[in-house]
């Protein structure tokens, strides 16, 4: 194997080149980039740098002489076009072809949009920037879409004094992810604060002037995030002959094809610890995934299946969020530490028999830590728990 080719130059990617030239890998090593930025951080974008704490540099993943250092062929700001399976090439938007004999894509997914004009997403570095700049005191703006995006960006802007609306289809938002009662407790925190929170509310199109609604209502705003998920980057792989369905379809050792491999946001593989096939769009997993994917495309005869514990976390307003596990789909979860009411609290989280995950809010690390051990051991539900404050149980099952 003496060309090897990494496509998406984000944290997956760099991990994987990285992890490569660690475990001995001297052939030619080319890493493509659809940006045309060096390797960088996505988690400070609806945080620290959105809220100006952080300025654009601080969000580079690797410094300069470091990226030298892995003697990388870069090829920034060139899209993949597409894959031939058959000739073990790729194409790029340049014009070039790439053969390879492995093969690690990374590409990562892109903000689902509205019909209408305008309006902001948030997922790059530009994308921050251009609405950083327009978050002053008093500029009204709506979010469209209250999960973990759209609540942290409400609340740097809310900070920042803008007047916020916060508009979500569910019912209450994150119920899906994380269970009725404990979303409502971490939207309480925007209510608290005076944010327009509306839910059940269904935005149609973004005009000029702010949103309309399902009913006809136009909602003014100045500026309009939105924030309604994101779809894995992936048709440029159109009859490339890998399977591909809300993400690039792997097995257990992250491998899509012979000598092709699949890591971050747009890797869908079958987790052997929660006997799913999952896609998982969090920092942590990214670099832990790409590493995995890089060790066995280079080590054949020693693959080991990547089975993690996923763990996310956010920062909304004063309040730290940090989970370990798969929280959605559950059957039941139940406060284990603290108190719902007050914002501090452990949620332990059940599927079948076995605990599946954790979430802590404004507890230390160590609280949940235990936790992620009874995730990665698969340990019964009945003999982990001791007299917890059952806040919601789902006969049947949650929705996934």
């Amino acid at each position: 194997m003496r060309r090897i080719v990494v496509v998406g130059a984000s944290a997956a990617g760099l991990a994987a080149a990285e992890t490569l030239r660690r475990e001995g890998y001297d052939g030619t090593l080319t890493l493509v980039g659809d940006e045309p930025l060096a390797p960088y951080d996505r988690p400070p974008l609806s945080k620290q740098l959105l809220a100006a704490e952080w300025e654009p540099e601080r969000l580079a993943l690797r410094a300069s002489g470091d990226l030298a250092g892995l003697d990388l062929d870069l090829r920034l700001g060139v899209a993949a076009t597409g894959l031939r399976l058959a000739d073990s090439a790729l194409e790029s938007a340049d014009g070039s072809t790439l053969p390879y004999d492995g093969l690690i894509l990374a590409t990562g997914v892109r903000p689902r949009r509205l019909p209408g004009a305008g309006g902001h997403v948030l997922r790059t570095l530009d994308d921050a920037l251009r609405l950083r700049d327009r978050l002053t005191p008093g500029r009204r703006l709506v979010v469209v879409g209250a999960g973990f995006l759209g609540a942290e960006a409400a609340a740097v802007a809310w900070r920042l004094g803008c007047e916020v609306t916060l508009l979500e289809p569910a019912p209450v938002p994150l119920a899906h992810a994380v269970g009725a009662e404990v979303g409502a407790m971490l939207t309480r925190a925007h209510l608290e604060r005076g944010v327009d929170l509306r839910c059940g509310t269904t935005v149609t199109e973004v005009t000029e002037d702010g949103v309309r609604l399902a009913d006809g209502e136009l909602v003014e705003a100045d500026e309009v995030l939105v924030a309604i998920g994101s779809l894995p980057n992936t048709e440029w792989l159109d009859g490339s002959g890998l399977t591909v369905g809300d993400g690039v379809v792997c097995d257990e050792y992250c491998e899509a094809a012979r000598n092709v491999y699949a890591a971050g946001d747009v890797a869908r593989w079958y987790n052997p610890l929660f006997g799913q096939a999952m896609r998982i769009e969090h920092r942590t997993n990214a670099a832990e995934q790409g590493m995995a994917a890089a060790r066995n495309l280079l080590h054949p005869h020693a693959r080991k299946p990547f089975a993690p514990v996923p763990y996310f976390w956010s920062d909304q307003y004063d309040m730290k969020i940090q989970a370990y596990g798969y929280l959605r789909g559950h059957d039941e979860v139940a406060v284990v530490e603290g108190d719902l009411a007050e914002g501090r609290f452990v949620a332990a989280y059940r599927r079948g028999d076995r605990v599946t995950g954790a979430l802590a809010v404004g507890m230390p690390p160590k609280a949940i830590r235990q936790w992620r051990q009874a995730i990665m051991t698969g340990a019964e539900w009945d003999g982990t728990m001791s007299s917890p404050s059952r806040v919601e149980a789902v006969p049947g099952g949650a929705s996934a």
